[in-house]
C-alpha cells in the first residue's frame, strides 16, 4: 500500500508512467486486410459487405433481421421513425445514459419522458414507468447501462398492457443475454453500437435488429431518403432504372468499409467478452474488501458483456468530493471517465424545461461514479496499475477513524 502523502497529484510518482485510458478498440491483422479487401474491391458502399455484416449480426443475437446505419445515434432515429413516433407522442426512457437515447425522440416531434433508475443496477426502474404512462405514450426506451440488461420481463409486460413499443438501447450491450436469451432478440426493436470503445467496432457505425418485417422495411428505407427501388419492380412501373422516394429518410448508410471491420470483429466477439468478464472478476475480487466503494454486480437474470466497470463512492466515509478523487486518478495515470451526466440536466433539456430533481436516484447516482478502464488488450500489469491507484488514492482521502478495509456483509 502506497503512503499516504504520494499522491502524484500532490507531487508523488504516479502509479504508471504511461496513461491508460478507460476504453480502446482492439484490430489485429485479420481486421486490417478485411478492410484492405474491400478497398481493393468494387464496391465502397451500398454493397455485399454491409448485407454480410448485418446477417452476422442477426445470426448472432438470434434475430431475423438486421438493419446497419452510419452510428448509433441514427439507428435510434431509425427506430423512432419505424416506430411510428411523432409530434406530440411521449417515449418513456433512461436519464442515465447518452444523450442519443432521448434525443432520437425529439428528432420525430415526440417527448422524451424520465423515469428514473434502480440504485444498484442503474437501469430503468419498471415501477417508475408505469407511473409516467399517459394516453400519448407510444413507446419505452430502456438502456442497459454497462452491458447490464434491463429488466425486460417487466418492462415489455407493462409495455403490452397499454400497447406501446420496446426500443431497446443496448448500445453497451452487444453479446449480453437476458434469462439465457441474446439481447437484441427479445425486444420490439434493439439498437447496438459500435463505436471504437463499444464491444466491436466499425469506427462508427449502429444496427438495429427486429424480428417485425414491417420494421425492417421501414428502417432499410429510412436510412437511404425514403428511397425504394422494390416497391416499382414489383408494379412493373418505368423501367429498371426508376426509384421512388416513399418518406422522408436521410442518408443514414454504412459504408462496405466499416461493415467488413464488423464482419471481422463478430469472429473475435466471444473472446472479446470473456476477457472483460475476466477483468471485471477481477476488479470486483480487488475491491471486496474496501468499504468506501461500492463495486458493480451481475444479477441471476443478467448476463454482461460488461461494456463498463463503474464503481461507486461512498462519500460519506472520503474527505473529498466525486471530482477530487477523479482528479488524483487521473494525475496516476488512470484514464478514468464518468457515465453519465443525467440527459435532463444538459442546458439543452433544462431550456425545454426539464426541472432538477426529476430523478433522485440518478442524479445521485452521477455524483458517486466513475468508470475504470476496462477493455480487451488490457493486459493483467494494467489491472494491477488500476487496483493499485484506486487504493492508493482511497487511501489517501480515507476519513480519520475509519478503518482501511471492511468486509462486506
Amino acid at each position: 500500500m502506497e503512503t499516504n502523502n504520494s499522491l502524484a497529484i500532490y507531487g508523488g510518482d504516479p502509479v504508471r508512467n504511461q496513461y491508460l485510458p478507460y476504453g480502446r478498440q482492439y484490430l489485429d491483422d485479420d481486421d486490417i486486410q478485411a478492410v484492405v479487401n474491400v478497398l481493393r474491391g468494387d464496391y465502397l458502399t451500398t454493397g455485399p459487405a454491409v448485407e454480410s455484416f448485418e446477417k452476422g449480426i442477426a445470426d448472432y443475437v438470434g434475430a431475423k433481421y438486421a438493419v446497419a446505419f452510419a452510428n448509433g445515434t441514427a439507428a435510434l432515429h431509425g427506430a423512432c421513425f419505424a416506430g411510428g413516433i411523432g409530434q406530440g407522442d411521449e417515449v418513456i426512457t433512461s436519464p442515465f445514459t447518452f444523450a442519443a437515447s432521448a434525443n432520437c425522440v425529439l428528432y420525430q416531434g415526440g417527448k422524451p419522458v424520465f423515469a428514473d433508475v434502480h440504485p444498484e443496477t442503474y437501469n430503468i426502474n419498471p415501477y417508475f414507468i408505469e407511473e409516467l404512462i399517459t394516453e400519448k405514450t407510444k413507446a419505452i426506451i430502456p438502456v442497459d447501462f454497462a452491458g447490464l440488461p434491463s429488466d425486460l420481463d417487466a418492462i415489455n409486460s407493462i409495455a403490452q398492457k397499454y400497447n406501446l413499443i420496446v426500443i431497446e438501447d443496448a448500445a453497451h450491450a452487444l453479446g449480453s443475454k437476458y434469462k439465457g436469451q441474446s439481447v437484441g432478440s427479445i425486444s420490439d426493436m434493439t439498437m447496438f453500437s459500435f463505436h471504437p470503445v463499444k464491444l466491436i467496432t466499425t469506427g462508427e457505425g449502429g444496427v438495429i435488429t427486429t424480428n417485425n418485417e414491417e420494421y425492417y422495411q421501414k428502417l432499410r428505407q429510412f436510412r437511404t431518403h425514403g428511397i425504394t427501388k422494390e416497391l416499382c419492380l414489383l408494379n412493373n412501373c418505368h423501367g429498371p432504372w426508376y426509384y421512388e422516394m416513399q418518406s422522408l429518410g436521410y442518408n443514414y448508410r454504412i459504408t462496405d468499409v466499416q461493415a467488413a471491420l464488423g464482419s471481422s470483429q463478430i469472429k473475435k466477439l466471444e473472446t472479446f467478452i470473456q476477457r472483460r468478464r475476466d477483468l471485471a472478476k477481477a476488479y470486483t475480487q480487488a475491491f471486496a474488501d474496501m468499504n468506501e466503494i461500492f463495486y458493480p454486480r451481475e444479477w441471476p437474470r443478467a448476463f454482461s458483456a460488461w461494456h463498463l466497470y463503474v464503481i461507486r463512492l461512498k462519500l460519506e466515509r472520503l474527505a473529498a468530493n466525486r471530482k477530487e478523487i477523479f482528479l488524483a486518478l487521473q494525475k496516476e495515470n488512470i484514464g478514468v471517465n464518468v457515465h453519465y451526466l443525467p440527459v435532463y440536466l444538459h442546458p439543452y433539456y433544462q431550456q425545454l424545461g426539464y426541472p432538477k430533481g426529476l430523478c433522485p436516484n440518478a442524479e445521485n447516482i452521477y455524483e458517486q461514479v466513475i468508470t475504470l478502464p476496462l477493455f480487451p488488450s488490457m493486459l493483467n500489469h494494467d489491472l494491477y496499475d488500476v487496483v493499485q491507484a484506486v487504493r492508493k488514492v482511497i487511501a489517501y482521502y480515507r476519513k480519520k477513524g475509519d478503518k482501511e478495509c471492511v468486509t462486506e456483509s
